[in-house]
C-alpha cells in the first residue's frame, strides 16, 4: 500500500487541495511504520511545494 500511495500522491501533486485529501486518506490505513517512511519520502518530494500540508496531516 505504500507504493500505491506514493504514486497516487505523485499524480495529483499539482492539486494541494486533493494532495491533502489523498495523504490524510492515506493514514488511515498504512502500517505506523509505513507512515514513518510515507512522511520521509513527502519531505524529499514535496517538501518545498507542500511542507505545510505536510506538517500539518502528519501532526495528527
Amino acid at each position: 500500500m505504500l507504493r500505491y500511495t506514493e504514486i497516487i500522491l505523485e499524480k495529483v501533486s499539482f492539486n494541494r487541495d486533493i494532495f491533502k485529501a489523498e495523504l490524510k486518506k492515506s493514514l488511515r490505513w498504512l502500517k505506523k511504520e509505513e507512515v514513518y517512511i510515507l512522511r520521509a519520502w513527502c519531505i524529499i518530494n514535496f517538501g518545498k511545494t507542500h511542507g505545510d500540508i505536510i506538517s500539518e496531516v502528519f501532526s495528527r
